[in-house]
């Protein structure tokens, strides 16, 4: 109750000054049948003001309030891409065993529209997303992830994140690759199983990388032609995508 008395105070403050102004008014007039006639009227379109604020207009702010929030959250997206995500993806494409099986699906097309990106989606949540790690250079990894780990601690703290949970995982994934990597005094000669744990870490960023792009890509072709354009001549998933314009 003690967490609720302001407004059980202020609500009883509210109906007393209500009383009060309904007093005065009959003090004046003497006309009690006028009072009740408005009083029952506007307490009969109570129900109506509660459906337009609560229901409709609540609604439509909400909508455009969460249109603003996806908006500024694809900005977000779009400065990890350019700032770590374009390179990183490219990273791991280049070790995936089966690549090809996917280029199709992440070779998005100036005339894609939603049936192709979501027949993208459908083939790539059941890719496997093997890496060959033998033959990665763990070394430049990890020098390249150090350099970008506070750029990445510096996206998590932004509050707009609250809003898209599968970009949050992406970054934490990403974050725990980098710790995993920071930690080992050594990046050679590990043992087998040790290796197998560190591609469970880089297998899980790579698939989040994925989803997370060709959500992106998708935004920027309905929303930004223009930057559309800039991601597929930078597409890390094909490896004859040119920033130059032919």
């Amino acid at each position: 109750m003690r967490k609720y008395r302001w407004q059980i105070i202020f609500g009883a403050t509210l109906v007393l000054l209500s009383a009060v102004l309904y007093y005065i008014h009959f003090l004046y007039f003497h006309d009690a049948h006028h009072i009740f006639i408005y009083l029952l009227g506007d307490i009969a379109f109570v129900p109506m003001e509660v459906l337009l604020v609560t229901l409709i207009i609540h609604n439509l702010l909400s909508i455009r309030e969460k249109k603003s929030k996806l908006s500024k959250m694809n900005m977000v997206i779009g400065a990890f891409f350019s700032d770590v995500g374009t390179k990183l993806a490219e990273k791991f494409y280049e070790l995936d065993r089966d690549a090809e099986a996917i280029r199709d699906q992440l070779d998005v097309e100036a005339d894609w529209g939603d049936k192709e990106f979501a027949s993208a989606v459908k083939i790539l949540r059941r890719h496997e997303y093997n890496l060959q790690i033998d033959r990665a250079d763990l070394e430049e990894l990890r020098a390249y992830l150090i350099g970008k780990r506070e750029f990445l601690i510096r996206l998590l703290e932004n509050p707009n994140l609250l809003e898209h949970d599968r970009f949050t995982g992406m970054l934490w994934a990403v974050l725990h690759l980098t710790e995993e990597l920071i930690y080992r005094e050594k990046l050679k000669d590990l043992p087998q199983t040790d290796i197998t744990h560190l591609m469970g870490d880089m297998k899980r960023a790579y698939r989040a990388i994925v989803f997370e792009w060709i959500e992106y890509a998708k935004h920027l072709k309905k929303e930004y032609p223009y930057l559309f354009s800039l991601a597929m001549r930078t597409n890390p998933f094909n490896p004859n995508a040119s920033i130059y314009v032919y």
